[in-house]
């Protein structure tokens, strides 16, 4: 199976500070991988340098073979990559409707915004019961689904997640995941990015485990030992 995602050596900044260090690794299209580690150790911000949001200084990234590294984020998201950005960043004096239609904004998403919708709407009944309520008034579970929603309006072949559970009931956190899966087996390509080690790597096929900006161990998560990851982790 062909990688859909590949970083290589990648290098991202604020300013003066280096918060990712030669990071590379890759995403097998259709499966899902985790990418685990600490608040703070670089996770978020590699979402971003991979999605546009922030550039990488140096190293290169790869989406269907196509060096994506500087392009701007609406054209990564109408090549098929999108974000679930951790805490959702909903637009919440707008309607749940509107929210998701904002992310049918690329010239490819919009032609099949209709289409699009009512899929969202089968994946998350509720949505559909509140189009017409404010973003803000629905539960944090449910805002999470606008979230996932959004994303999923660009017709997306893969989809970053950033803490999706955060904040979240755990009942709330097992359907959210439950979804996840459901989309993975309907051939979305996933990266999960978690704190949570053990819910990460029973979700994921392979992980990546970061810590102060690096990645620190990799490999299939079936050959991933509790105490590798532990150590690896926490830096011990």
């Amino acid at each position: 199976m062909s990688d859909l995602l590949r970083v290589e050596n990648v290098d991202v900044f604020y300013g003066d500070f280096q918060a990712v260090r030669d990071v590379s690794f890759a995403v097998p299209e259709k499966e899902v991988i985790s990418l685990i580690g600490t608040n703070g150790a670089g996770k978020t911000t590699l979402m971003r340098a991979i999605t546009g949001i922030l550039p990488a200084r140096n190293g290169r990234i790869f989406f269907e073979d196509v060096d994506i590294t500087g392009w701007p984020s609406h054209k990564i998201v109408d090549l098929g990559l999108s974000l679930v950005p951790e805490g959702r960043k909903l637009f919440g004096r707008m309607s749940v409707m509107d929210n998701l239609i904002m992310g049918s904004y690329t010239p490819h998403a919009r032609k099949n915004a209709k289409t699009e919708l009512e899929k969202v709407y089968e994946l998350f009944p509720v949505l559909k019961e509140k189009a017409d309520q404010a973003a803000s008034s629905l539960s944090g579970g449910q805002q999470q689904m606008v979230a996932i929603g959004r994303a999923l309006m660009s017709a997306p072949k893969m989809i970053c997640f950033d803490e999706i559970a955060l904040g979240l009931a755990p009942t709330i956190i097992k359907d959210i995941y439950a979804k996840v899966r459901e989309l993975n087996g309907n051939g979305l390509t996933v990266v999960l990015v978690e704190q949570d080690v053990k819910r990460s790597l029973k979700a994921s096929k392979e992980a990546f485990i970061m810590l102060k900006g690096r990645v620190v161990l990799s490999g299939k998560t079936e050959d991933l030992t509790e105490d590798q990851v532990g150590k690896a982790y926490f830096g011990m």
